[in-house]
């Protein structure tokens, strides 16, 4: 699995206000990142695995519906995380 529970515990560390903050904006925001860069390599080699590409979909849009949320809420928190993910826009 690509995805283990301490890999999570991690990304809520670095990202989030403490290790067991995993509802924050900006956790949410590097854990879809992270599965989005698993799912984007995944299509790289299996072009025609359409549900996942469905699923890929689904979470950008997630994404950037947090995004949003956090343009609104708080802009220096929202260009923050984009500078440290690394996202555009």
């Amino acid at each position: 699995m690509y995805l283990t529970s301490e890999k999570k515990r991690e990304i809520f560390e670095k990202y989030g206000k403490s290790n067991t903050d995993t509802g924050s904006p900006e956790a949410q925001i590097a854990l879809f990142s992270y599965r989005i860069a698993h799912l984007t390599e995944h299509l790289k080699s299996n072009h025609k695995d359409y549900s996942t590409e469905r699923a890929l979909r689904m979470l950008v849009g997630k994404r950037r519906r947090l995004l949003d949320y956090l343009v609104k809420v708080d802009i220096e928190r929202y260009r923050a995380i984009i500078k440290e993910l690394g996202i555009r826009k």
